[in-house]
């Protein structure tokens, strides 16, 4: 059965279209037109006055099995896999709810993460898209090690990268550079030599394979970077020499400005159970991080959403809060929105998402309100008035936003 989204404002992923129209079929976009072409249509309609249909929201970097705890390593350590998985599950319900309906994990915990994604991508539950790096891919003592798989030396990266790839992988991920949530470790420090970086992504492409990099420090983004690295995680530290580089190779950044925002609004909060060297390192980087995106993205680099989702206070479902985060430190509404639906979808290889076009899925977020004048629209779930996968719905909150408009009108 088909359904005409109309009424609306349409956002494409790329611009806005007015007094155009979207009619699914069968999961796919089966048409974008002028409203008038479907004069007469009698199927299932859903208005879109007054609100702004956009592709569904992408995440280009989630854990999709950690709690958002002020600890959540030591939270997940105290669960066994059967608990890990259920409550994975959730999470990612929780993400689609929240209007993400595709998502990229960048690091889980013994691959458990992998049979969420399988059931989602087959079409078993309704869920977001998944794509999963397996066990991050880390030197001994390095950041991330608690999950990760140590490898020393290019022959055992090289093997690393490799039983990655035997186990399903869908990308490979690699630690540059230290970082915030490991103990003993400095974010500025390349970990990593560039030997090290250029062999494991020279295999991972070798088999067809994405490559994303944990970099915060500069040595380290360069070393991600000269040896092909696709997309650099968090960027903390950048310099212009770095961007130069990056831009050069046409490498995406993911900025994740909600992993360290909410670490300290977390402490700010009343949770002391952040451990205190978490709490020191994301204050020391906080406003460097910023200015780095800001150097990025005023230079016309390539940049795709991402959260972080699932460390400290980074809730899974809030997902869509990246863009308002995007927009508090300069980027434009249609910016955000573009690196969370069109330019995150080219990054995560999903060709058929991202955009709302003809012969994609139909991955939608209706939101309340013009998105383009106000970024909360689409980045307060509250301002969700649905949120639709394959055409299928999954979150209709329609109901409230008529009540709201009639107490509005009686008063």
């Amino acid at each position: 059965m088909a359904t005409l989204y109309v009424g609306g404002r349409v956002f494409d992923g790329e611009k806005v279209l007015d007094g155009q129209a979207v009619l699914e079929e069968d999961g796919k976009v089966k048409r974008v037109a002028s409203a008038g072409e479907f004069t007469g249509f009698s199927g299932d309609k859903v208005d879109t006055a007054g609100g702004t249909l956009i592709p569904g929201i992408i995440d280009c970097h989630v854990h999709s099995i950690l709690g958002g705890e002020g600890n959540p390593g030591a939270a997940q350590e105290r669960l066994s896999a059967a608990q890990l998985a259920v409550r994975g599950m959730e999470f990612m319900r929780d993400t689609l709810e929240g209007g993400t309906t595709a998502v990229r994990d960048c690091g889980g915990k013994d691959y458990i993460e992998f049979s969420l994604r399988d059931a989602y991508n087959s079409g078993r539950f309704l869920g977001p898209t998944m794509r999963c790096s397996g066990r991050l891919i880390c030197m001994t003592g390095g950041h991330g090690s608690r999950n990760g798989r140590i490898a020393d030396g290019v022959d055992e990266v090289v093997k690393a990268v490799r039983e990655q790839v035997h186990a399903g992988s869908d990308l490979i991920k690699i630690m540059a550079t230290g970082g915030v949530m490991t103990p003993g470790v400095n974010p500025e420090d390349a970990h990593y030599s560039a030997e090290e970086m250029k062999a494991g992504i020279s295999e991972a492409h070798r088999f067809h394979k994405c490559c994303a990099s944990h970099a915060q420090g500069a040595l380290g983004i360069l070393n991600a970077v000269r040896g092909g690295i696709d997309s650099i995680e968090h960027g903390i530290f950048m310099t212009e020499e770095c961007i130069t580089e990056m831009k050069e190779h046409g490498v995406w950044l993911v900025p994740t400005l909600a992993a360290v925002k909410n670490i300290l609004k977390g402490y700010d909060d009343g949770d002391r159970s952040i451990p205190d060297y978490v709490i020191e390192k994301a204050r020391r980087v906080f406003d460097r991080h910023i200015a780095s995106i800001k150097m990025y993205y005023k230079a016309g680099g390539r940049i795709a959403m991402g959260t972080d989702a699932g460390t400290p206070h980074n809730r899974h479902g809030e997902n869509a809060r990246e863009l308002e985060y995007m927009c508090d430190i300069g980027i434009s509404s249609r910016d955000s929105l573009f690196f969370s639906t069109a330019s995150a979808a080219d990054l995560m290889r999903l060709a058929d998402q991202g955009r709302i076009k003809e012969g994609n899925s139909a991955d939608f977020v209706l939101c309340d309100g013009d998105a383009l004048a106000d970024i909360k629209r689409a980045a307060r779930k509250q301002n969700h008035r649905m949120v639709v996968k394959r055409g299928l719905v999954a979150r209709d909150n329609r109901a409230a936003f008529v009540r709201q408009a009639a107490r509005v009108a009686a008063e």
